[in-house]
């Protein structure tokens, strides 16, 4: 494992005078997360913010309720990632729900077409005569002035739908809808696509119900909320309190049963049970498979598995998405062995790695590059670009995945300054962003990232660390701990699932599997024997019982031929001092 620093998560000296009726630990991990209030903890759907907030909904539901009234063609414009994905299948069955009879849906394809609303994808259109009367983006559409400026010229009417940051200029549509634009009084900035494209459906709805347009019986919108809480959740946006609900109410109805087909048969074939899941199993189970159609195929695969009715139908496609998956672990595995022979050509140890790296293989997967970048980025800690082929053979695709301290958008801003020209485009935000360079100036773009780095951050923020919520108490480590913490979520970005330090002494260790670490712990005060397990150490690992261990780890519930155990997770370990 690299090296991390251990830091605690400061906690309060007292526990908080709200939350009486939970126990001292939840109280003193909520506290630690910004809770201030039991009203914080309440996830009713009467505690979300009021759609009416967002700037442009109102125009925004006008053009629907016009587009259902006058029968209009109506496209729904997504994206190929999980957010993209959820949010084009809340379009289609909430405005379909809602009376919308002519509407369909395309997702742009990651090789050919690029993100969002290209001027490409409506001329596309135009060839096919496929051109829609109105077309709603979403999870995209706040940076395609290009792309809204062809369209409206052709005389569609366009409503964005979005989340990301918007740019200096805004595109001329008919209505945008994102709490990031400027000038909206929204206060949940943190809404996943699909968040904002729920909230137009509920404004859509009050205002058929107020001009007595509402099918009946009334569309129940709350049915479309497991799906809503996968975005959301798979978008790794932070998790407010408006998005806990959201989490919340969708991890409700699928424990019960209620959900889409496709989501309970991306958790069968994942072997998940549904009446258990958390949104770590959104985000970690579910939201890859999802993910892997549009990372190596065709998202409108993804969609399809959404939108199935049949059980049956939605396990066939949830298969072919699994299967993806595994070639993406298997595309990723050849990659990263690859990217760490690149790392061994630049310097035997990390400390002698350049600040900022930018790795590229003739051979690497477009789809793939993120996550690599990522791996890489967790292992060195080092802001990490990784670049593959673009398919006119001239340029490269990178995908950048930063450190805490640095905002990669701003330091390929730093770049562009510097060298104009030599980026071709890019985008991003703080923790990840994307380019396009000609292939022929890598290795001047290698130096002028890696100096951006340096100019922006200090050394010791390429010290890799982990925050913990501290120790517990002999009486806290316990089953009984594991399953408070588990129903206590919905944990997430900016929400941390709590994990915890301490030390141990270690009776016994053994390789399993490929690659994992399997333990038997004892805390240092004897009181009992605990499992624990590392997964992907690799097989050379230090002799922890000669030392005993530091343990960065999650309680956790493990159920073996049918009993139940203590399992401690761990995330990091290290040898305790001599």
């Amino acid at each position: 494992m690299t090296p991390k620093k251990i830091l605690r998560r400061p906690q309060p000296d007292v526990l908080p005078g709200w939350g009486n009726n939970l126990p001292p630990l939840l109280r003193r991990l909520y506290a630690a997360r910004g809770v201030r209030s039991d009203d914080e903890l309440s996830y009713t759907l009467k505690h979300l913010a009021s759609p009416m907030e967002l700037r442009g909904i109102d125009r925004a539901v006008e053009l629907l309720a016009e587009a259902i009234a006058t029968r209009q063609k109506v496209l729904v414009l997504g994206d190929f990632d999980a957010d993209g994905a959820t949010s084009t299948s809340v379009a289609m069955l909430g405005l379909s729900m809602l009376g919308l009879a002519n509407i369909d849906f395309r997702v742009p394809s990651r090789f050919s077409d690029g993100y969002g609303l290209t001027p490409g994808i409506i001329e596309r259109l135009r060839e096919d005569g496929d051109l829609p009367d109105l077309m709603v983006t979403v999870d995209n559409g706040i940076s395609a002035v290009e792309g809204v400026k062809v369209a409206r010229d052709l005389g569609i009417k366009v409503v964005i739908t979005d989340h990301h940051l918007a740019g200096e200029v805004l595109p001329d549509a008919d209505a945008i809808v994102n709490p990031n634009q400027p000038g909206c009084p929204f206060l949940s900035k943190n809404a996943a696509g699909v968040g904002v494209m729920f909230y137009v459906l509920t404004a859509l709805r009050k205002h058929l119900r107020e001009t007595g347009q509402l099918p009946n019986p009334e569309p129940n919108l709350g049915s479309l909320l497991d799906l809503v809480a996968l975005g959301t959740v798979a978008d790794v946006v932070p998790l407010d309190h408006n998005n806990r609900i959201f989490v919340e109410q969708g991890l409700r109805r699928i424990r019960k049963g209620e959900a889409r087909p496709g989501i309970l048969a991306l958790l069968d074939v994942a072997g998940r049970d549904y009446t258990a899941i958390s949104s770590t199993d959104l985000g970690f189970v579910v939201g890859p498979r999802l993910n892997a159609a549009g990372r190596l195929d065709d998202m409108s695969i993804g969609i399809a598995c959404l939108l199935a009715d049949s059980p049956d139908e939605a396990r066939r496609l949830a298969k072919e998405l699994d299967t993806f998956n595994r070639e993406r672990r298997n595309i990723e595995k050849e990659m990263k062995a690859q990217a760490q022979d690149l790392l061994a050509s630049m310097s035997l140890d990390i400390e002698g790695l350049p600040w900022g790296l930018a790795l590229f293989d003739p051979d690497w997967h477009q789809g793939v590059i993120g996550i690599l970048a990522a791996r890489i980025r967790e292992q060195t800690h080092r802001p990490t670009i990784a670049f593959a082929p673009d398919d006119d053979g001239e340029h490269i695709k990178g995908s950048a995945r930063s450190i805490p301290g640095l905002h990669i958008r701003d330091a390929l801003a730093v770049v562009d300054a510097r060298h104009p020209g030599m980026m071709k485009k890019y985008g991003g935000h703080a923790m990840a962003a994307g380019m396009t360079i000609s292939k022929d100036d890598l290795e001047a773009f290698r130096n002028a990232f890696d100096q951006a780095v340096r100019d922006s951050v200090e050394a010791e923020d390429l010290e890799a660390s982990i925050v913990t919520d501290g120790p517990l108490s002999v009486g806290e480590l316990s089953l009984d701990t594991a399953n408070l913490l588990k129903r206590a979520g919905p944990w997430g970005q900016h929400f941390p699932e709590p994990v915890f330090d301490g030390e141990f002494r270690v009776v016994s260790q053994r390789i399993v599997g490929e690659n994992h670490l399997k333990l038997v712990l004892q805390p240092m005060d004897n009181s009992g024997i605990i499992d624990g397990i590392a997964f992907n150490t690799g097989p050379d690992v230090p002799d922890y019982t000669k030392t005993g261990a530091r343990v960065v780890y999650k309680p956790d519930a493990n159920t073996f031929r049918g009993r139940t155990n203590l399992q401690l997770l761990i995330d990091y370990l290290e040898p305790l001092p001599a």
